[in-house]
């Protein structure tokens, strides 16, 4: 009955015609149109021979008192020839198998489909059997059924709640309680409220590693690439990418070679003499121009602290005893701020009472050492970046006479 149709029931019939794999035809007319009377004619022509089971609904139309109109593209009977009940009738005259009601249709289904299996036409195969309908999760998390693997774990922050949380405490306790940028570090690296001594230590880390001067590597990288016109995020990741082994990166070294020498019982004289024939640097030792007789005051502020606040301190007086064996050779192969702060570092993690001593080697074996020098020094590439803009500062080119050119070929 639709009034531009896409197909007609006779295209998809003779196509299932042709189909060797259909056994039985199905058809479901609706009141107007004259689109079964196509198939009436080809079951009549011997074009369709297969068992076609059909009804058209709308016979309900004849019950009303005026024209109705059915379907979603406004079916409608235009003559006697076009309603449901002649359709259904020419269909059962011409060899339809059309039940006497609607409802009747699944057994006459049932009954055209058995008669074909018992003839033989029909050659039943066992069915594949009934795919499991997995449970809808949502459902299933509800009822706890199941539980929704985590793609990432976190223990030291929660935002969930009312309030922002670090390691459990709430960020009005941090500020109730006068925790500070140390005690704050201290729940977020190593999920520990630490004692006072200790968050200030942390403090004074930062403080003392924030810059030394334009002139060191990360610093003369953020400046150039300052004045190169780029980003603060830039410049900065230029400067941290300098630190290692040679610039601000030995904390970790210095630490764990002092520590494991105190711990294995070596005496310093021992302890020097070992990396010397094994030809290693002693991290931690060593500065350009500072000697004992002119100490450098950042370490003398930390050795100061740390005697006066931590329990005991028994990897910085080795280190200071391996001072008094290198400073005979060479003046200036003091304890150096890098190796002051390593070796007092450790010794605040054994003393005050937090960790176990498999804690302690964990955190060290973790890079927090090199971590508070990244995050202290990054205060000072920062204030560098800012320094280069306020002072209008041009693109940096280095000056032709302060590089050795050299030409030759090599051989």
């Amino acid at each position: 009955g639709d009034r531009y149709p896409g197909s007609r029931f006779l295209d998809h019939f003779l196509r299932y015609q042709d189909d060797p794999d259909a056994k039985i035809l199905l058809l479901l007319g609706e009141v107007g149109g004259i689109d079964e009377y196509d198939v009436i004619e080809a079951v009549k022509a011997g074009r369709i021979t297969k068992p076609i089971i059909a009804w058209c609904i709308g016979t309900c139309a004849s019950y009303f008192a005026t024209e109705v109109q059915f379907g979603h593209a406004g079916a409608q009977a235009r003559g006697d020839m076009e309603t449901a009940r002649a359709k259904n009738k020419a269909m059962r005259e011409a060899g339809f198998f059309v039940p006497d009601s609607f409802d009747k249709l699944p057994e006459m289904i049932n009954q055209v489909y058995t008669q074909l299996v018992e003839e033989g036409q029909i050659v039943e195969t066992p069915e594949e059997p009934t795919p499991q309908v997995p449970v809808d999760y949502t459902w299933a998390k509800k009822l706890g059924m199941v539980r929704k693997p985590a793609n990432f774990i976190s223990s030291i922050a929660d935002d969930r709640g009312d309030e922002l949380k670090y390691a459990g405490v709430t960020i009005s306790e941090v500020f109730q309680q006068n925790l500070g940028v140390g005690g704050v570090l201290s729940l977020l690296w190593f999920r520990r409220r630490l004692p006072e001594h200790c968050t200030k230590f942390i403090e004074m880390i930062l403080m003392v590693t924030a810059d030394h001067g334009p002139a060191v590597s990360g610093a003369h990288n953020t400046i150039v690439t300052a004045r190169a016109g780029k980003d603060l995020i830039s410049a900065l990741c230029s400067g941290l990418l300098t630190i290692g082994p040679r610039f601000g990166g030995a904390l970790d070294d210095a630490a764990r070679q002092f520590s494991d020498a105190h711990d294995t019982g070596l005496s310093p004289r021992d302890f020097v003499e070992k990396m010397k024939k094994t030809n290693q640097l002693i991290m931690g030792i060593g500065h350009r121009i500072k000697s004992l007789a002119n100490p450098d005051q950042r370490v003398v502020i930390i050795k100061e602290f740390a005697k006066q606040h931590f329990q005991s301190t028994p990897i910085l007086d080795f280190a200071l005893e391996v001072e008094q064996v290198t400073t005979r050779k060479r003046a200036n192969l003091i304890l150096n701020v890098d190796g002051c702060i390593a070796v007092c570092f450790i010794d605040m993690i054994r003393s005050c009472g937090a960790f176990s001593q498999e804690e302690c080697e964990e955190l060290m074996s973790f890079g927090c050492l090199n971590g508070l020098f990244v995050l202290g020094r990054s205060i000072g590439f920062i204030g560098h970046y800012i320094d280069q803009l306020r002072l209008k500062q041009p693109l940096y080119r280095h000056p032709w006479d302060d590089i050795t050119y050299i030409q030759d070929v090599a051989a």
